[in-house]
């Protein structure tokens, strides 16, 4: 195996090279103005660690797998076309007014409370921009009203008169049949032919997204639009500079639904999140070769920490309605909770609570830290870290960033220490007790909402901060056992190397399995059937075009399962792909019913309520060779002789002590595998620290991964000489 995979963050550009038998991992800042500087720094610095030359790895290895935040800055910044929309008529108003209640989306838990004094988005697509269109298809998926195509001209006009730099087209009930949708992209063709010079883009809402739900698709479509321009641009110039350096294959782009693709075949919104949730697809490789059946995937970043589950019974966690920034969606995407606390988290004195909060706000990479020396004044959680004593100044990010404690101590000193009236020191371990607090809640409340006890679960740290804060947020909810996996600094950008070609399609439909008033189950098969024949029909077509062969292409059926009318929807893998006898409808109701008592406790199915399949969603994929992980079983008696050894501060209210602990500081390379370190210590890596807590230790397994183990709740103790 020859690979590259990128994960580019919000503050670091991650590298992972696999080159034969050789692996090696790399960060550089990331560079948000040329994503391609990032990337290329990325990767020299990968090659260089293994002797090899940027044009000789990239005309050797079989793909360059590329996670990147392009469109998610682009949304931020709101630097996309002016996007026209045409629309059923009578639905003009049906984006504007956002449900109503959509004034809320992407807002806090805390200004949701106040909905009426939400402040609205500044829209995408404002009033003038959208025109009604006169047609319509009912429900059944029966044309009502044809489309005219003076009047699709005249709106057209209008539109492009008014600026319109892309057009998305949203009729009402499209996901049942888009007739219309093609007819009205045809019509703006014999306008605006492709072939001509300022050619305008279209995207139909039926292409977006599957599901029903006028408002959330004809987003996902808007959006989809808004961002094409720029990640258009931006990839094809990073596939601009690849080719300038020998890589002649096509570019596979990772899709936040757990696939990827090469660029000719990914719409733009299924980049969105895409580099956390290939570190979700890591993880669930990892979970298969360290036979660990349930995980708890952390990765902590610079900018945000990202919470996903893998589970013993295969359920993929999908979001249903997913919010990207202020706007309500309907697309496939694996389900990631993200939250505002990264190493670049910026900490800040709460006057009305008198307390110390930290995040969501980041300083980025650019000023970054104050502790970086490039202009940022807030303290942020790794001035901190910094300031605590777990970092070393001259040794951070591989030696490439020389940290100041100065500058930390003054930021932390300015913003915090002047209202509280705390030591340094003091304040800092407010800011990190805040951190770990705010990331321990969003866990216990994602694992315990979705069904399941946190405990029985093994915590898998990763990210470039996640070591440093794994004893702390674990600690919190009970957690005593960790697992920082191999290459845990990169293991995002590692997951993208281990991903399958895939492509998602769902529809929505309305199918009753069980009947709980008539007492019957489903009887005609044909819906069920019809629906997966076209869905499977749309994922090969998509394969087949990136020039697969076609006896490689699998497919996997997945439903959305609900008892009557409950919002509660349980996502299952069937186990038929097709429906033949009233077997097999009674296979999938135990299936179903089986699942929902495991999330939801013994005695919550409800079938008096009735069974029903609400979206059935077909998974064309073609499996890659996964980057193999080693795993470790060995013990080793060898005693480890640390470094050096410096102080950090730890917090140990519990007994009111406040004097720094005498910490051993260890290199990883000198640790052997199957080797043991009690706490307090700090094991440094290259791009990376672990720090272990007084009454935990840490075993060293193989590839720089590790076990850390509580042992006494108290962490406490005395001074380590």
């Amino acid at each position: 195996m020859k690979r590259v995979s990128v994960d580019i963050g919000g503050t670091f550009t991650d590298c992972f090279l696999v080159f034969g038998d050789q692996r090696a991992e790399a960060k550089a800042l990331t560079t948000h103005h040329n994503l391609a500087s990032g990337f290329m720094a990325a990767l020299e610095d990968a090659c260089g660690q293994l002797n090899l030359g940027i044009e000789e790895a990239l005309s050797a290895v079989d793909a360059v797998r590329y996670a990147t935040t392009l469109g998610t800055n682009a949304l931020i910044e709101r630097k996309g076309p002016q996007v026209g929309l045409l629309t059923t008529s009578g639905f003009e108003f049906s984006v504007p007014l956002m449900r109503a209640r959509g004034y809320g989306d992407g807002l806090s838990d805390a200004e949701q409370q106040d909905l009426p004094g939400a402040s609205r988005p500044i829209p995408i697509v404002p009033r003038a921009m959208i025109e009604g269109i006169d047609e319509r298809i009912d429900y059944k998926g029966e044309v009502v009203f044809d489309v005219d195509a003076d009047n699709v001209r005249q709106a057209v006009r209008r539109l492009v008169d008014r600026g319109a730099q892309a057009f998305v087209v949203a009729t009402v009930n499209a996901v049942v049949n888009p007739e219309n949708e093609k007819k009205i992209e045809r019509i703006i063709l014999e306008e605006y032919p492709s072939h001509l010079l300022g050619a305008i883009p279209i995207v139909l809402s039926h292409r977006v997204a599957g599901r029903k739900g006028e408002y959330a698709r004809t987003m996902s479509a808007i959006l989809d639009a808004y961002l094409h321009d720029q990640m258009y641009h931006g990839l094809a110039s990073l596939e601009s500079v690849l080719r300038k350096n020998k890589y002649s294959k096509p570019m596979l782009v990772v899709h936040n639904s757990c696939g990827m693709a090469q660029m000719s075949s990914t719409h733009s919104l299924q980049t969105i999140h895409s580099g956390p949730v290939a570190g979700l697809e890591a993880t669930e490789s990892l979970s298969q070769q360290f036979n660990e059946d349930n995980m708890i995937a952390t990765d902590m970043g610079g900018t945000s920490f990202d919470i996903g589950l893998v589970t013993s019974d295969g359920v993929k966690f999908y979001d249903f309605n997913p919010v990207i920034d202020r706007w309500l969606i309907s697309t496939p995407m694996t389900y990631l909770h993200t939250l505002g606390a990264g190493g670049g988290s910026i900490a800040r004195y709460d006057r009305l609570w008198g307390a110390v909060e930290v995040g969501p706000e980041s300083a980025g990479s650019d000023p970054g830290p104050a502790c970086y020396g490039r202009g940022g004044k807030y303290p942020t959680t790794t001035d901190a870290n910094l300031v605590l004593g777990y970092l070393d100044e001259k040794n951070y990010a591989g030696g490439n960033i020389k940290l100041s404690k100065r500058r930390a101590e003054r930021a932390i000193r300015e913003h915090i220490c002047e209202h509280t009236g705390t030591s340094v020191e003091e304040a800092a371990l407010a800011i990190r007790r805040k951190v770990d607090a705010n990331m321990a809640d969003a866990i216990f409340k994602e694992v315990a909402v979705k069904g399941y006890d946190p405990r029985n679960f093994t915590l898998l740290s990763y990210g470039g901060g996640g070591p440093l804060h794994a004893c702390g947020y674990a600690s919190k909810i009970g957690i005593s056992r960790i697992l920082i996996p191999p290459f845990s600094a990169v293991f995002s950008a590692l997951g993208a190397g281990s991903m399958n070609q895939l492509h998602i399609h769902e529809r929505s439909l309305y199918l009753m399995l069980y009947d709980s008033l008539e007492r019957k189950v489903l009887q005609d098969f044909e819906q069920f059937n019809a629906t997966v024949d076209q869905l499977e029909a749309l994922g090969r077509e998509d394969l087949l075009r990136q020039g697969v062969d076609a006896s490689d292409i699998k497919f996997r059926v997945e439903l959305d399962m609900r008892y009557g009318n409950q919002l509660a929807q349980t996502a299952v893998i069937s186990p038929v792909d097709r429906i033949e006898s009233d077997q097999d409808v009674m296979t999938l109701l135990d299936l179903f019913s089986t699942s929902y008592e495991k999330r939801f406790g013994k005695g919550s199915a409800a079938p008096e309520a009735g069974i029903r399949v609400n979206v059935i969603r077909v998974v064309s994929y073609v499996e890659h060779e996964a980057v193999e992980l080693e795993t470790s079983s060995a013990s080793s008696d060898v005693v480890v002789t640390s470094a050096s050894s410096r102080d950090c501060w730890f917090d140990r209210s519990s007994d009111g002590e406040s004097d720094p602990l005498t910490t051993r500081v260890y290199n990883v390379a000198d640790i052997p595998e199957g080797a043991s370190v009690d706490g307090p210590a700090l094991v440094e890596t290259p791009h990376t620290t672990y720090l272990v807590y007084p009454g935990w230790s840490l075993t060293m397994g193989k590839q720089g991964s590790a076990w850390l183990e509580q042992h006494s709740v108290n962490g406490g103790g005395k001074h380590h000489e």
